[in-house]
């Protein structure tokens, strides 16, 4: 499967859109089938006359025509919302990839659109069976709204998108680092490339790297007989022009087959991009942060969320920028974030912009302490050195001994459920 080709899949499944199109063939189908039953069974189940049946079915269409309105305008006001109150950046992760919206709307587009159907079709004589499975319909509308309603408002909790979010970044990690942890990464060996012979640029429109086949880099390369470096990383914005890859020595190399193993978008996806899950919780740690919003405790909930992506990246083996073929030969080279890189992203502007409020302070030390605890001893040095920056930040926000003391114990709670215990 291509980059392009899973693009276009990814691109589908995080619109709302795809479902309810699917319905209208779906319902064009369903209520041919229908007819043709109620042809073949005579049913008399509801022994509706034409009169009762024109209401119930104009009173399904109305009712869910109200139910797109309500449904697509609440859309819109908590896309504002969560804009405005978490961060943009979980509107296409979250907000628009939610599949009970998506089933939701697309069946009450299916049943206005039967309904409607089941009107033209009436003659002379009321078909009960279509009648039937309109009235059935119907329910299953009411009932789905009601639901709808309901998740609706637990969906735009900070506690709900902050561990939908987590949970998808769990994912990706298990994905991208299949491996558990090795111990201490070896010396890297010298580079015997030199200067690249061939540079080839990216000549489409600017975009953000979402994803490499770094199977098809590796197969080119062992093909031509080269090494193939992939200049940008996942998740980077890369300009019209820009240099794509770097090809070290001589080898006819399929140009079109490397591009087409790059995919870009106009903005990052979870998909190989594990850092985008620790981005998106920082922002709406620092989001609530802010001055104009100054919700400590929601940021408390994003460090346990950061806390348990850390210990997860913490216990897996962060494979190398140097991808070799079964001989073990050099054939691509992607780069990917190091340990450090998780670590800088999971505490430095949080701590920066929350270190004076005592439940950030001492919920990032309950952190660090159980980070330090749980991991290998090789990722300790960079725990711990935040600890020491933690430690020297608190001194400075805190004038007064009492509160000094109070925020140098960790609490998993922020402030509240260890107020005097030494861990």
């Amino acid at each position: 499967m291509t980059q392009n080709l899973r693009g276009t899949i990814h691109r589908i499944g995080s619109s709302i859109w795809f479902i309810p199109f699917v319905a209208i063939p779906l319902e064009l189908i369903a209520v041919r089938i229908v007819h043709r039953l109620d042809e073949q069974l005579n049913w008399t189940l509801l022994g509706l006359d034409m009169s009762g049946a024109k209401a119930m079915l104009d009173a399904i269409v109305t009712a869910n025509l109200s139910f797109l309105v309500f449904t697509f305008g609440s859309l819109l006001v908590a896309v504002q919302v969560a804009s405005a109150q978490l961060t943009p950046r979980i509107i296409a992760t979250t907000l628009l990839s939610d599949h009970t919206i998506k089933v939701c709307v697309g069946l009450f587009i299916f049943t206005l659109l039967f309904c409607v159907s089941a009107q033209n079709r009436m003659g002379a004589e009321v078909r009960q069976l279509p009648a039937f499975v309109a009235a059935s319909l119907g329910i299953i509308c009411f009932a789905a709204f009601f639901f709808l309603i309901d998740h609706a408002s637990r969906l735009l909790r900070p506690v709900t998108v902050l561990a939908q979010v987590g949970n998808r970044g769990l994912d990706v990690i298990a994905a991208v680092y299949p491996e558990p942890s090795r111990g201490s990464a070896a010396e890297p060996e010298p580079d015997p490339r030199g200067d690249p012979g061939t540079v080839l640029g990216h000549h489409k429109r600017s975009g953000i790297v979402l994803a490499v086949d770094t199977s098809a880099l590796t197969a080119e390369a062992a093909r031509t007989g080269t090494i193939i470096e992939f200049a940008p990383q996942v998740g980077d914005f890369v300009a019209t022009g820009e240099a794509l890859f770097l090809i070290y020595g001589q080898g006819a190399i399929d140009e079109p087959k490397l591009r087409d193993a790059v995919e870009f978008g106009s903005e990052r996806t979870m998909d190989q991009d594990p850092t985008f899950a620790f981005r998106i919780v920082v922002d709406i740690a620092l989001r609530a942060l802010s001055p104009a919003i100054n919700d400590p405790t929601t940021a408390v909930l994003a460090i346990d969320q950061l806390h348990r992506l850390l210990r997860s990246v913490g216990m897996k083996h962060l494979r190398t920028d140097e991808l070799r073929d079964r001989s073990g030969r050099l054939r691509a080279i992607v780069r990917t974030p190091n340990w450090e890189d998780f670590v800088h992203l999971s505490f430095r502007e949080i701590r920066r912009c929350g270190s004076d409020n005592l439940q950030v302070a001492r919920r990032l030390r309950a952190m660090i302490e159980n980070l330090l605890q749980a991991l290998p001893a090789h990722r300790l040095p960079a725990v711990a050195q935040e600890l020491e920056l933690l430690d020297r930040e608190i001194e400075q926000k805190f004038p007064y001994p009492e509160d000094l003391a109070l925020a140098r114990i960790g609490d998993p709670q922020g402030l509240g459920g260890r107020s005097g215990v030494t861990t």
